[in-house]
């Protein structure tokens, strides 16, 4: 007969097995275990509280003065590196008595809701007064929140081209770990503060009423201590002041778009472009950093006005002359492409959205003038550009030589890939000293007085320039970036030498290997940064133009400029955008407006 086995329920696993998914007690009893450890924990530091009450009680007075520091310190920053004073945080911010008031007026669930928030709005308004700071120091303007994320990017390959790759990464990690502890500070301060007011309400309540009406008075009576204003609403005007730049931002988007369309040489055809300039070797040179403090600043001038000068009187024995100007250039500080364009398309090109929108159409630029009346080659030697430049055709270059194109094996030079002299001799070698059907047109961007203007190269025998490598022993044995990069007035000194360096590697370059026909336009495409120039510099740079045949400079003579390398402190000033219509006038060009202006 079969054996019949009695039915028996499967007995739960013993010892750490884990539950049964599909058990139903198996939930609960998770969230009772989890109750349990919670409540275990608070007793664990209401126990510690009660067995240390003077430490316990002075680490709450701690967290709350901390707390209140934070927040306090939050609404009165400023958002530029002068203002950081400590005068700046002895006044009384409303948006503190404001939200005092909020809080106390609202039950437990929405106080910690707003307390958060209002928290949270807060440090991202300080990160952003931070940005502003280190734009203003760098590039002379603000932070926009809606186009400059990009440059962020740069500034880390910035550091790291000047400090080496662990130290940008480091601080691309800071600023992260910065920016994220600051909105979860921020947040929590709020909270305990707003916790802190609901508990003592009867007490809050008459503080809140006494500092509404200091606040008040101070502005009926215009109380001020250290020479500011007691009362201040300065982190709702920073605020507010971001707001606008976004605003302005976005409508700019479409005016300018419109702007752009309109060029007065946009339909010139190619016979009545610059006909004056027919058979004449065209370069246009631009200096990395050459401002007008390099040549007025009482630490760096004495040094490069005597280059200026005696380059004058060296070009003059080769028979080329020379007569100078100001521009105001569109940018400051870096951003250098925003200065090369705004001159080469006579438009202001003076933030990101703008040259982005003016590179994605068909503007004229100074250099496309001279391809489009196909009478001349076109070039560019951009030794700084590491990776694709598709403007290259905006600007109306035939042939763009980059860092990895013109044969270079020595050492960078902190930033900048090779020193100007290697770049100007590669450029006689691959262009200008070719024999050729047509003149050349040449755009040649110099990167050696590039920041942190460390270490600085110094000039070779024009027969000893080679690959590059003659260089390796002067880089090992120049200043470190890191030895300048924070040091203001070390940074003036080497900041000079490499402005000094870039001009004579120019002039001499032109001594050596300029013709009867070649004609050479150089100026600066930004003044340095703040801490070189100065925090109240202008944006002028100088600019010159040099030839040997007289007929060139006699077409310019009615804009008063300068004769030398060196313009006057009161020679002419235009902005950058004016020079490419008055250089077209000045040689034949005729108008044949087209867009808008037309």
């Amino acid at each position: 007969m079969p054996v019949i086995t009695p039915f028996r329920r499967p007995s739960r696993p013993s010892g750490n097995a884990p539950d049964d998914p599909d058990t139903p007690e198996s939930g609960p009893l998770k969230a009772l275990a989890a109750l349990q450890a919670l409540r275990a924990r608070l007793a664990h530091r209401w126990a510690w509280r009660a067995r240390h009450p003077r430490a316990a009680l002075a680490v709450r007075r701690v967290t709350t003065a901390l707390s209140a520091i934070l927040v306090l310190g939050a609404l009165l920053l400023p958002n530029t590196l002068v203002a950081l004073e400590p005068s700046r945080f002895a006044r009384i911010p409303a948006e503190a008595v404001v939200a005092a008031v909020l809080l106390l007026c609202l039950p437990r669930v929405p106080r910690l809701v707003a307390a958060a928030l209002f928290g949270a709005a807060l440090g991202a308004l300080t990160v952003l007064n931070l940005l502003d700071m280190g734009f203003t120091a760098y590039l002379g303007r603000s932070f926009n929140l809606v186009l400059d994320w990009g440059l962020l990017d740069d500034a880390q390959s910035f550091v790291a081209d000047s400090m080496g790759g662990a130290a940008a990464a480091w601080a691309a990690v800071g600023a992260v770990v910065l920016a994220l502890a600051l909105l979860v500070l921020t947040a929590l301060a709020a909270v305990r503060l707003g916790e802190l007011l609901a508990a003592h309400r009867a007490r809050a309540a008459r503080g809140a009423l006494m500092a509404a009406t200091v606040w008040m008075t101070s502005v009926a009576l215009g109380v001020q201590t250290f020479g500011v204003p007691v009362a201040t609403t300065s982190a709702s005007r920073a605020a507010e002041a971001q707001a606008h730049r976004v605003v302005d931002t976005l409508r700019d988007e479409a005016a300018f778009a419109k702007e752009a369309k309109a060029d007065r040489f946009g339909a010139t055809p190619g016979a009545q472009l610059v006909p004056d300039l027919r058979g004449k070797d065209m370069i246009f040179t631009f200096i990395e950093s050459y401002g007008r403090s390099a040549i007025e600043d009482p630490v760096m001038a004495p040094g490069v006005d005597r280059t200026l000068d005696a380059s004058t009187e060296a070009l003059a024995k080769a028979g080329f002359h020379a007569r100078s100007g100001w521009l105001t250039s569109a940018t400051y500080g870096g951003s250098s492409w925003l200065g090369h364009s705004t001159f080469l398309s006579g438009l202001w090109v003076d933030n990101q959205q703008r040259y982005r929108t003016v590179t994605a159409g068909d503007h004229l630029t100074l250099t496309k003038a001279f391809r489009k009346t196909g009478d001349w080659d076109t070039v560019g030697v951009m030794p700084g550009v590491q990776k694709a430049w598709p403007e290259a055709d905006w600007y109306g270059l035939d042939k763009v030589y980059d860092a990895s194109d013109v044969g270079y094996r020595g050492p960078k030079f902190s930033w900048s890939t090779m020193p100007d002299q290697y770049a100007l001799e590669a450029f006689q070698r691959l262009e200008h000293g070719r024999k050729r059907d047509k003149p050349l047109m040449a755009e040649v961007i110099l990167t050696s007085s590039h920041q942190p203007w460390a270490p600085v190269p110094r000039m070779v025998g024009w027969d000893e320039v080679g690959d590059g490598s003659v260089y390796d022993g002067i880089e090992a044995s120049g200043v470190k970036a890191s030895d300048v990069i924070t040091d203001s007035a070390r940074s003036k000194e080497e900041y000079g030498k490499s402005i000094q360096y870039s001009v004579t590697s120019l002039t001499q370059w032109l001594e050596r290997y300029g013709t009867d026909d070649t004609v050479l336009v150089f100026l600066g495409d930004h003044q340095p940064l703040a801490r070189v120039s100065g925090n109240k510099a202008s944006r002028d740079v100088p600019v010159s133009v040099v030839a040997k045949d007289p007929k060139v400079l006699d077409a310019i003579g009615d804009w008063n400029w300068t004769e030398g390398l060196k313009p006057a402190h009161d020679a002419p000033v235009w902005k950058m955008s004016a020079f490419r219509d008055r250089f077209l006038t000045a040689y034949g060009s005729v108008p044949h407006p087209t867009g808008a202006g037309g």
